[in-house]
């Protein structure tokens, strides 16, 4: 009984020895592989780290955004690494788990693509915002409506300060998908101010007034561009835009010129006596056979009585 039970067990015990010896010589052979595989993975660390810090010094030549500056390099860095692993475990002939990680690498990205595309999105804006640079740090602009000082710009999102005191964050694929108005480009900005006078002044004498008091207003630059236009018959004005540049942004700023320019066309319409009208109603009953407001007479109670002609 005793001799068939160590029978039964010799069978298992040959098949164990015989694969440990199997993994034993397979390892004893590896040792090779192993070696070198240890010499590309120093090899790689080292070429990831120069290629790390090359990335750097070229991209600082493009784009002075420090963010994405060591994202670039970070990128660099891994992807260097990545095809020294992918090359490691070809030494090694791991070459069906290589297949199946890549094939899992790619399922993960197109998962991790869907879930986050619009941080994605944004992320990739960000990338082509800081290589076109259509504003920087300091830049007065205006986006969707929202107008401000540039505070910092993200990979992710801008930061707008509007002359409001708030801080507004701005994702990066919002701006690029919208229109971006940059007001410190050119280092000017134009004044709109629209005004009305009475259809009893001339006109002519109302345009040189006017065009001769903003010439004389300190701040005011292009002089040769302003534009002075009569736009419309209003109800009881005759409308006109006066347009000019001043430097922006720098001093005096818009607001405050705007408000210079105000106060001084008013006071040289009081000086030259010219009026700018409140709006008034002419009644007229004569027209097409109705009575004169002069041939009527209003009794006590409200009720027209029409005068006696002389």
């Amino acid at each position: 009984m005793q001799q068939d039970i160590q029978t039964q067990m010799e069978g298992p015990i040959e098949t164990v020895i015989q694969k440990l010896e199997g993994w034993v010589d397979a390892f004893i052979n590896l040792i090779p592989n192993m070696a070198v595989t240890l010499l590309l993975l120093i090899i790689f660390l080292v070429l990831a780290r120069l290629g790390s810090k090359l990335s750097i010094k070229l991209f600082t030549k493009a784009s002075n955004n420090e963010a994405l500056g060591h994202l670039f390099s970070t990128v660099v860095y891994a992807a260097i690494l990545g095809l020294g692993f992918f090359i490691m475990l070809g030494v090694l002939g791991l070459n069906k788990a290589l297949t199946s990680l890549i094939a899992g690498i790619g399922v993960l990205g197109l998962v991790l693509g869907f879930a986050f595309q619009d941080i994605a999105a944004d992320y990739i804006s960000g990338i082509i915002l800081a290589f076109k640079k259509p504003f920087k740090v300091g830049d007065i602009i205006e986006i969707k409506g929202t107008m401000g000082v540039v505070r910092e710009i993200d990979l992710r999102v801008t930061i707008i300060e509007t002359f409001q005191g708030q801080e507004v964050y701005i994702p990066n694929k919002d701006i690029l998908q919208g229109s971006i108005y940059n007001y410190s480009i050119l280092k000017k900005r134009r004044i709109d101010i629209a005004i009305g006078v009475s259809y009893a002044e001339d006109l002519d004498k109302v345009e040189d007034v006017v065009l001769s008091t903003i010439k004389n207003l300190e701040g005011v630059i292009d002089k040769d561009s302003m534009v002075f236009d009569y736009s419309e018959f209003e109800s009881s004005s005759i409308n006109f835009n006066i347009r000019f540049w001043i430097e922006y942004p720098g001093q005096p700023s818009y607001y405050t010129m705007k408000n210079k320019a105000i106060k001084a066309i008013i006071s040289a319409f009081n000086e030259e006596d010219i009026t700018i009208p409140f709006p008034i109603r002419t009644l007229d009953f004569g027209i097409k056979g109705g009575k004169k407001l002069s041939q009527m007479k209003l009794d006590i109670n409200g009720v027209s009585k029409e005068k006696s002609a002389d």
